[in-house]
């Protein structure tokens, strides 16, 4: 049974810095929804005094802020943080056994920037061990039975099953954009650079993006404006030229998905988006294997040590991985992160000569799998990760069950904000069709 619930950004924040809706009255009723609804989504790690917490900062920020006109962005709102970012009065513990003082950190200046901007911290949201494969104790929203992704699962349930409006994780390959989908949510990953990786443990340094997950786009052009660096307000830009990425790429994905993000592209082509498919990336093959070795190799020496001492804590997948990593060369390892520049700059002359401003693609390989084993495929996400493209998801259709669909779409370097004003009229433009 679905245990969705709404809780957009964007009007959350208007309610709270007019005064329509106090602080402690959002508090309030988080937690009563927690209390009601974790215990079957189990997206947050346990806090026995969560509540009194909350309230006692929620005084706090009322106090500190008595005038709406004073009151920052994000006053009062709730925000969730993967288990692998930093906070202050919080363990680390990334979903494994490895002992928590191994994994102490400074606070993420991502988390820090939304505290200041009038955010409280709702706690710490289920991982994978070390987001990776290993996955934790988190079910999805729209239907318990089956994954709500990951590597950031407890992100995007949390955001979908109502518990907080906003929350942060992490991708390395597909960790924000296809839980997003699945838990059928916002999910946005910038330009990598653009939200910093300090106060966060570390995956791939090479690859590792952090991202933001909210239930409207609107909210998420907000959140961005909070935490990405030089966040630039735009005029509107028109509709942008859509790119199809056609061939071997898109030949990954099952019949199925491709039948159904083929009708989402001509729904917006009725609509009078300009559309142009491109064959490229007939070499998808290479990409993901070398991108695969690169992040077991950088896995490898992040754990390097802690491997060494705590081996027995690891779980099969995660510890297959980081022997994966120990077999990796120097020279492939340096060839591996040369190729993501070589990557970049080549979908930038696609871009460029056929005139496109964004790419389309399926969000995930379908919808959430059945089952908690697995957290679902990430390759229609690995590409773009690659590159370190601006790349967002929206909700865009749902299947016969009743589970979402994302619609990816993916921008040009540092194009982030042009990105999130296109993909709210994507979003406004979709409706909830059936495939």
């Amino acid at each position: 049974m679905s245990v969705i619930h709404a809780f957009p950004l964007a009007p959350t924040v208007k309610a709270l810095r007019s005064g329509r809706m106090t602080v402690l009255e959002a508090v309030i009723l988080a937690c009563d929804r927690i209390d009601a609804v974790e215990p079957t989504v189990e997206a947050l790690l346990p806090e026995p005094d969560r509540r009194a917490r909350l309230l006692g900062q929620a005084r706090e920020l009322m106090r500190r802020y008595p005038k709406p006109a004073s009151r920052p962005p994000l006053y009062g709102v709730l925000v969730g943080v993967k288990d692998i970012f930093h906070a202050d009065g919080f363990e680390t513990r990334a979903g494994s056994t490895v002992p928590a003082s191994e994994l102490r950190g400074e606070q993420s200046p991502c988390l820090t920037s939304l505290l200041e901007a009038g955010a409280l911290l709702l706690g710490k949201t289920v991982t994978t061990e070390f987001a990776y494969y290993e996955p934790g104790r988190t079910r999805n929203p729209h239907d318990p039975a089956r994954t709500p992704g990951g590597s950031s699962s407890g992100s995007a349930a949390a955001v979908a099953a109502g518990f907080c409006p906003l929350a942060l994780g992490t991708q390395t390959i597909g960790s924000v954009i296809r839980p997003a989908a699945y838990c059928g949510v916002v999910g946005f990953k910038p330009t990598q650079g653009r939200l910093s990786t300090e106060g966060v443990l570390p995956f791939s340094r090479s690859a590792d993006q952090p991202g933001l997950f909210t239930q409207d786009v609107a909210g998420m052009a907000l959140a961005a404006s909070v935490v990405c660096a030089d966040w630039q307000t735009v005029a509107d830009p028109g509709l942008p030229v859509l790119g199809v990425p056609v061939g071997a790429y898109l030949n990954q994905a099952p019949a199925r998905t491709r039948r159904a993000f083929e009708a989402q592209v001509d729904a917006l082509a009725s609509l009078d988006w300009p559309v142009r498919y491109v064959q490229m990336l007939d070499d998808i093959e290479e990409v993901n294997l070398r991108h695969r070795r690169l992040i077991a190799a950088e896995l490898a020496e992040v754990h390097a040590d802690w491997f060494e001492r705590y081996r027995d804590h690891y779980r099969f997948r995660t510890a297959d991985l980081i022997r994966t990593g120990q077999a990796v060369t120097a020279d492939e390892l340096e060839a591996g992160r040369a190729g993501r520049t070589e990557l970049r700059e080549r979908l930038a002359g696609l871009m460029a000569e056929h005139g496109i401003d964004v790419w389309l693609s399926p969000a995930a390989m379908g919808p959430a799998d059945v089952g908690l084993k697995s957290t679902g495929d990430p390759l229609m996400n690995l590409p773009w990760t690659h590159a370190g493209l601006p790349t967002v998801t929206v909700p865009a259709a749902l299947t016969r069950e009743e589970m979402p669909l994302g619609l990816q779409m993916t921008g040009a370097w540092m194009g982030d904000e042009k990105l999130l004003h296109w993909a709210k009229r994507v979003h406004a433009d979709l409706g909830p069709a059936i495939y």
